[in-house]
């Protein structure tokens, strides 16, 4: 790269981690999830804002030279690789046996109803403007299965710390259910990526697919961690003495790669990189994951949600319709399912509206797969935009509900047998 090729990429950066920093601070104090500024001051640099008022200036720090976007998608997939890294390690992994049996409930009404709504809408409406160009109808129905379905555990976590009930029965169970819901969720979304490298396959094709998706999760998981603490202690293990941060790094590549070898999605590697990460019981490594956390929260997380709002182009991209009734759809079905499935268990009302509205924050994982999924082809820019506005829409209505709720002296939940 030249002289001015670094200028301009430098500038680039520091107006996208000014913006997130700046706006994300802003909507923390305003009591919303951060998430929503990060990618509104990338919005307000993009198309939407800059772009379109002062076009001239957009180019002059986002389009300086052919290859900038190249550049600028490279920090995307860092952030996001290290996002995904990052939730891994706060992967619940316990969950207390006296609410198993209402988890599983919960898991079977947020994830497998909705996924079946979202499998058999393109049968209803026709998806087909929204696909990519690698966006065959299994893929591009995988994925519009997953949004009907997806929560976040990383916003919903932030919005019961912040209002100080973490620690609470209720949030113990969302967690649970969302953590085991994510899992079936990302084994899906990596196999539609799968799919849409290479084609619709058959029937082999598919399950081959699915089998080394689920050895590659199921290897890692059962002996990743083990391997991982009797390489730590090893004398020879420079990288370790050298740097923790680096060596846990190094450990998360060295899984996205394998992943990606065996066609099973990066980002997804990512994740199972942390989740071993986070079952080792190397007490050794608790502050360094802090410090990486620290930094991805610092520097890679913020640069890659504020180029997601960099990505967004309103003015041509928004289907207002189509995302309006996107989000009422999904938003409706998810609610009703896991309201019913809690009134079943014998819940009040109340108690089975909140387990809706709180399984039915998209948040980072709903981004999360709008950016997968448009760079794997299988949708198109508004259909982007459409899964964008549906994750902060569900974030922002879930974090200002439960806020309404605990400020009036609501309780999140009762057991059973109380009034």
């Amino acid at each position: 790269m030249t002289e001015f090729e670094l200028s301009r990429m430098f500038l680039a950066l520091f107006c996208l981690l000014g913006m997130a920093h700046g706006f994300g601070y802003a909507c923390q104090w305003f009591k919303m999830p951060r998430v929503i500024g990060e990618i509104g001051g990338g919005l307000l640099l993009g198309p939407t804002v800059l772009g379109f008022f002062l076009p001239e200036v957009y180019t002059f720090i986002f389009a300086a030279f052919p290859t900038e976007g190249q550049v600028l998608s490279a920090f995307y997939w860092i952030g996001l690789t290290a996002l995904m890294f990052v939730s891994g390690f706060r992967v619940q992994r316990k969950l207390d046996r006296h609410d198993t049996s209402l988890i599983a409930v919960i898991v079977v009404a947020a994830t497998g109803l909705p996924f079946l709504a979202g499998w058999f809408a393109p049968q209803v409406f026709d998806f087909a403007p929204y696909a990519g160009p690698n966006g065959g109808m299994l893929a591009l129905t995988l994925v519009i299965a997953i949004a009907f379905s997806v929560t976040s555990i990383p916003v919903i976590s932030k919005i019961f710390l912040d209002l100080d009930i973490i620690q609470t029965r209720f949030a113990r169970i969302v967690l649970g259910a969302a953590t085991i819901q994510d899992l079936f969720l990302w084994i899906g979304l990596s196999l539609a990526t799968s799919l849409a490298q290479g084609g619709e396959g058959d029937a082999g094709d598919l399950a081959l697919t699915i089998t080394k998706t689920l050895a590659f999760v199921g290897v890692a998981l059962a002996f990743g961690p083990r391997l991982l603490n009797w390489v730590s202690r090893l004398r020879i293990n420079l990288v370790w003495k050298a740097s923790p941060i680096g060596y846990l790094f190094s450990i998360c590549f060295l899984l996205v790669a394998v992943a990606s070898l065996l066609s099973v999605n990066l980002v997804f590697g990512a994740l199972v990189a942390g989740m071993v990460v986070g079952a080792c019981s190397n007490g050794a490594f608790e502050p360094v994951k802090e410090r990486i956390g620290d930094i991805s929260a610092g520097l890679f997380v913020p640069i890659y949600f504020a180029i997601v709002g960099l990505k967004i182009d309103l003015p041509n991209d928004l289907d207002l319709g189509f995302t309006l009734g996107f989000i009422v759809l999904s938003s409706a079905i998810e609610i009703a399912c896991v309201f019913v499935a809690a009134k079943l268990t014998g819940r009040d009302m109340l108690t089975s509206l909140n387990f809706g509205l709180a399984m039915n924050t998209r948040g980072g994982p709903g981004i999360v797969l709008a950016s997968i999924a448009l760079g794997a082809g299988i949708i198109n820019e508004t259909f982007y935009v459409t899964l964008v506005v549906a994750a902060l829409v569900t974030s922002l209505v879930s974090g200002m509900w439960f806020r309404w709720l605990l400020a009036r002296g609501k309780p999140l939940m009762r057991d059973l047998g109380e009034t």
